[in-house]
């Protein structure tokens, strides 16, 4: 049983520094026109979330993605023993979704979930779509977040995963994610890095007594 809260309502300053900063991160892959961007707002809802909320669970079909203004995100799969496997971490400034499962229409296969008190912008999936057939500029944004995330990050995991050994993988992960070090558990890093817990636990010993 997935906890569910009541949904939290946001402030109006809180709700324009989040499209803001909405608008600053989908920039940095393309520009859009204040044109594309109005239309892009219509499909927004702004939410708060509490820590252990789930945005998105196994087995429900989704209709949006979201943005993270402020918070922290999990996706996960279970195994068929029920353990725990953490596949991507989601901080501010990224974008939580079962992207295929939206693709497609069908049941997610995993869960999103809130590590934190987190503040978000829901997007409506077939409204994007329909947005992404009228406006050209929001099509080369989409092309270039695909290309960033999932070509290019997502061949590198998948290349760390097979060829690099846990203590390579963990010094790429603090590389990658500097700032979550410090906000994630250790069983959460040692489940994303396909590990236990107790070898992270040796792994950041060594690293303690030898520095990199």
């Amino acid at each position: 049983m997935y906890p569910i809260y009541p949904e939290q309502p946001v402030s109006e300053p809180c709700e324009g520094a989040a499209f803001s900063s909405l608008r600053k991160q989908l920039d940095t892959y393309y520009p859009l026109t204040q044109h594309t961007w109005t239309d892009y707002r219509r499909i927004c809802s702004p939410r708060q979330m509490k820590k252990g909320g789930i945005l998105y669970p196994a087995g429900a079909t989704p209709r949006s993605f979201a943005y993270v203004y402020r918070g922290l995100f999990r996706a996960y799969v279970l195994d068929n023993k029920g353990t725990e496997y953490n596949k991507n971490f989601f901080p501010e400034g990224r974008f939580p979704g079962a992207m295929t499962a939206l693709l497609r229409g069908e049941p997610s296969q995993f869960t999103i979930e809130a590590l934190e008190d987190s503040e978000i912008i829901e997007i409506d999936h077939a409204g994007y779509r329909r947005l992404l057939q009228e406006h050209d500029d929001l099509k080369l944004y989409h092309i270039q977040y695909l290309e960033r995330h999932w070509l290019l990050d997502k061949d590198i995991r998948e290349v760390t995963l097979v060829q690099d050994d846990a203590g390579t993988r963990y010094r790429k992960f603090l590389q990658d994610y500097p700032t979550l070090v410090s906000r994630l558990p250790q069983y959460h890093i040692a489940s994303h890095l396909g590990i236990t817990p107790t070898q992270l636990s040796r792994i950041r010993k060594k690293l303690i007594d030898q520095p990199m």
